[in-house]
């Protein structure tokens, strides 16, 4: 296996591979924007490269740094690697020091970013690409958008909490982004607050552990804002749930605003008390539907003007809104995807490149079978609820039905086993296996 060592530098033998890493690093830095790279991508090392397995190995300072670049960049990085190295099959993070890490939460000491940090304003630093200007609205979606905006102007309220949801890659965590920007612009002075629900869980857990759980409820309740994305993977967690009640119901009943959301709305979140649904379906509800094919061409077209060096023909942009159907967010990585292999390779882009580059998202986009749906089924199959798919139970009722399903979850998606385990209830990827 080639390494990289951390304190020597790289042997002659990895030269190239030190050469290539720069080339993607400079490559990335222009396709995601410089301050996301800079805080995410720049603490990243090249740690090896083990030719057998087509594996490259990355080295992040911590977990959770790891955890974040391998959910929020990892397919990306693997495109880029497969770029200039074809033979790379897989992307592998690993946290200095040790091996390669489980890509979840893990409950240990909390890592100490800007945004959990007590010393800190409360304020999360919001993604500069994700504003309302970038958000482009059509009749899927544009009801919650108008929400969004109305929730985050500086006029009286007259809904909270807004609860949005959608099947994966509609928008929703850009519109929370968009509201934090406005918001905060709107009301200075004012603090703001995004967090997911996996995020959530991690640290009141870590707060516990730490005797400290009054500085966690402070930290969230002090607040103008808070928004919680990705609200179902509370279910079943009963603690977390109790907590998430409380902080719900102190920043309601002092007026500040809250934002969820899901995957789903509140009367199918299984696993998830009463008391909480009614809490959420108390504001607004609003559905994000999928971009119908004139949206899909208005995003491209929108996301196409912001690159630069790289030229797209409309038949491009029509090819790919016909083509990726599934969501938004891989209409963007195809995008994405197909910009950065012409950069990368000196090609023009065409429809026939497009068709060369992108042949593998072609296919998956005709059907494309997701975890919830293999759990929905198996859980009706086995006559099962939802929540126990989820849950720690490990009565053979319940086992037996969610190691089916995670075998069908392994077989019929592209997802990795961490990312499966994280889906089941936070289970390691052993478990999976």
């Amino acid at each position: 296996m080639h390494t990289v060592s951390r304190n020597e530098g790289v042997v002659p033998g990895d030269m190239l591979l030190a050469h290539q890493w720069q080339q993607i690093r400079t490559t990335l830095r222009q396709s995601i924007g410089a301050r996301s790279f800079d805080h995410w991508l720049k603490p990243v090392s090249l740690a090896g490269y083990d030719a057998a397995h087509g594996v490259i190995r990355l080295s992040a300072p911590s977990d959770f740094v790891a955890g974040w670049v391998r959910s929020h960049h990892g397919e990306r990085l693997l495109h880029v690697w497969r770029v200039v190295l074809p033979q790379v099959r897989a992307i592998e993070i690993e946290a200095q020091g040790d091996g390669p890490v489980e890509l979840t939460l893990p409950l240990a000491e909390p890592v100490a970013t800007p945004e959990v940090m007590p010393s800190q304003p409360p304020s999360f630093a919001f993604d500069p690409r994700l504003t309302f200007a970038r958000f482009v609205t059509g009749p899927s979606n544009g009801v919650a958008a108008n929400a969004a905006r109305a929730l985050a102007s500086s006029a009286t309220i007259r809904f909270s909490p807004l609860y949005l949801h959608s099947q994966t890659g509609q928008g929703k965590t850009h519109l929370l982004h968009a509201i934090g920007h406005d918001f905060l612009a709107a009301k200075p002075g004012a603090q703001a607050l995004y967090m997911s629900a996996e995020r959530f869980m991690f640290e009141f857990v870590s707060a516990m552990r730490a005797r400290d759980t009054m500085g966690f409820k402070t930290r969230l309740r002090s607040v103008d804002l808070l928004m919680i994305d990705d609200v179902q993977f509370i279910a079943g967690k009963e603690s977390t749930q109790e907590e998430f009640l409380h902080t719900v119901d102190e920043l309601m009943a002092n007026g500040k605003r809250l934002v969820i959301s899901a995957d789903r709305p509140p009367h199918a979140l299984d696993g998830v008390e009463g008391r909480i649904l009614s809490r959420l379906t108390q504001g607004l509800v609003v559905d994000i539907q999928p971009a119908d094919f004139t949206l899909r061409q208005a995003i491209l077209t929108s996301k196409v003007a912001q690159v630069e060096g790289v030229a797209v023909p409309l038949e491009v942009i029509d090819l790919l809104a016909a083509r990726i159907v599934t969501n938004v967010r891989e209409l963007e990585g195809a995008l994405n995807r197909l910009v950065a292999y012409a950069g990368l390779s000196s090609r023009a882009v065409t429809v026939d490149y497009a068709e060369e580059v992108l042949a593998d998202m072609f296919r998956a986009s005709k059907r494309r079978i997701t975890i919830d749906e293999i759990q929905r089924r198996v859980s009706d199959h086995f006559r099962i609820r939802h929540a126990e798919m989820v849950s720690a139970r490990r009565a053979r009722e319940v086992a037996r039905p969610r190691q089916i399903a995670m075998y069908l979850a392994k077989q019929l998606t592209p997802r990795s086993l961490p990312e499966i385990g994280r889906r089941f209830g936070g289970r390691d990827h052993t478990t999976v296996i």
